[in-house]
């Protein structure tokens, strides 16, 4: 820290109420800056300090942009003075994927490939995120290229689980789920191409929200797959989701894959009644649990038959087909890159791409084609039921040691990890489906684990799952637990 940013922190603090600013949720802190009881510089300063003192044990940062962050806050803090609040996010320090380009600041994929990569434009969620107020305090570590559910495969090092640090986090937005717990921003952007927001939430606690496909623009993001890319928040509480995805959702004519919606007020939707909504509990879901997120579920059901009509179907989803012939994506965009720089790519990222050939055109195009269909029709699915409910992981997080070690002998036998197939093996169907998907906290394991929960419902449904979310969280308060790390 240089000495004009300590001055700062040390000015800052001293004026500071008597309120520990980074246990707020995101809607807490905006309630504090909208009533002009604290400040946007003084919201980053504590959240800077936070970073500062403990990122070290989590690794969620790959760059931090303190001056930045300060000098925005400070123009913000200007505004707020002026009584000119652009809304909700006014002055909120918020972390961003490092796949998802800032202008002027690397965008690094976690890869040696693009570690001197500095973006010249925002991505489209990034220019909407600055445009409400929200401060970019900096990029979030992930698994390399987003390929993979686990997080320990970065050019940057692993990120642990403020849990327990000896934990993956989950993947790929690994560090935007470490983040978002240890408390060091009020809410992220996690990318979602196989479950990728869904799988570090559960694992860390968080509520993590994959959207409709096209409802949020992927423009100015670092592409997997991207028929299945998404992008979408990563929050401590429902409400604070449904306050970023205000933001960020909306139609982006230069993005392919961004389609016209209505535009909704999601608070507002987050406040409709669940007393009508019937549930569906599809059984291909729920095999092969650990014990403890089994009970977790059972007991999550209870408490929603209470708010709804009940689990009234088993829910049959229609098969969505082989998404590896959709890795034709992935190839075009590395093509050149591994052929040309194959060594900055971490080993288990060359193992992925080897391990999974390109399909020909034919099959891509023959794929492409189902998906179409499926997207069209899955909602017809719905009919005797209006949302799902299912274990967003079947498992518990493992330990870093066990990925590496995992890794390794897949990088020895010519495959993929075990681990890193079950980190997806109830979230990569949402994708194909292209339906929203949110994971919330359910329970805890015996150990202090979070156990994650999925929401989902036909397109464009955002506002009952998170109005199912927000009525599920209101009568448990899983989300008022903290990590070990605050203890």
């Amino acid at each position: 820290m240089d000495l004009s940013m300590k001055y700062v922190f040390e000015r800052e603090m001293e004026t500071c109420c008597d309120v520990d600013l980074t246990a707020l949720t995101l809607a807490e802190a905006s309630e504090l800056i909208q009533s002009g009881s604290v400040t946007p510089t003084q919201l980053t300063v504590a959240t800077l300090r936070e970073i500062e003192t403990h990122d070290a044990k989590l690794n969620a940062y790959i760059t931090v942009s303190g001056e930045a962050a300060l000098a925005h806050a400070q123009q913000l803090d200007a505004e707020q003075r002026a009584g000119n609040l652009r809304g909700p996010l006014h002055g909120i320090p918020i972390g961003l994927k490092d796949n998802i380009d800032t202008a002027g600041v690397p965008t690094t994929a976690a890869s040696g490939v693009f570690q001197d990569r500095i973006p010249r434009e925002d991505a489209e969620v990034t220019r909407r995120l600055k445009a409400a107020g929200a401060i970019l305090v900096g990029k979030l570590n992930l698994h390399e290229f987003a390929a993979g559910g686990t997080g320990h495969v970065s050019a940057f090092g692993a990120t642990h689980n403020p849990w327990d640090l000896d934990r993956v986090t989950g993947g790929s937005s690994s560090g935007s789920g470490g983040a978002v717990a240890g408390r060091f921003c009020f809410g992220a952007l996690g990318t979602d191409t196989g479950g990728s927001i869904r799988i570090p939430s559960s694992w860390c606690g968080l509520v993590g929200l994959k959207p409709t496909y096209g409802l949020v623009s992927i423009r100015g993001i670092v592409p997997l797959i991207y028929s299945l890319d998404h992008c979408g928040p990563m929050t401590r509480t429902v409400k604070d989701a449904a306050l970023m995805l205000n933001v960020i959702a909306g139609y982006d004519p230069l993005d392919e894959a961004s389609v016209e919606h209505l535009t909704e007020d999601y608070v507002e939707a987050m406040e409709q009644s669940t007393r009508a909504f019937r549930l569906g509990a599809p059984e291909e879901f729920y095999v092969d649990l650990d014990p403890e997120v089994e009970s977790a579920m059972q007991k999550a059901t209870e408490v929603l038959n209470s708010l709804t009509a009940g689990v009234v179907s088993r829910a049959n989803l229609p098969a969505c087909g082989d998404f590896m012939h959709f890795l034709a994506e992935t190839h075009c965009f590395h093509e050149n890159y591994i052929r040309e720089r194959p060594e900055l790519y971490q080993h288990d990222t060359r193992q992925f791409l080897a391990s999974f050939p390109p399909p020909s055109a034919t099959d891509y195009i023959r794929a492409r084609g189902k998906l179409m269909e499926l997207r069209r029709t899955v909602d017809e699915a719905f009919t005797n039921f209006d949302l799902v409910i299912l274990p967003t992981e079947r498992i518990l997080p493992f330990t870093i040691d066990e990925a590496i070690s995992s890794s390794a002998r897949a990088v020895q036998s010519g495959g993929i990890a075990p681990q890193q197939m079950i980190t997806i093996a109830n979230t990569y169907q949402f994708n194909m489906y292209g339906l929203p998907a949110l994971s919330m906290t359910c329970g805890y394991s015996a150990g202090g684990l979070p156990i994650g929960m999925t929401i989902a419902g036909p397109r464009f449904t955002e506002g009952k799952i998170l109005a199912l979310a927000a009525a599920y969280e209101k009568v448990t308060n899983w989300h008022a637990r903290y990590p070990p790390l605050f203890v």
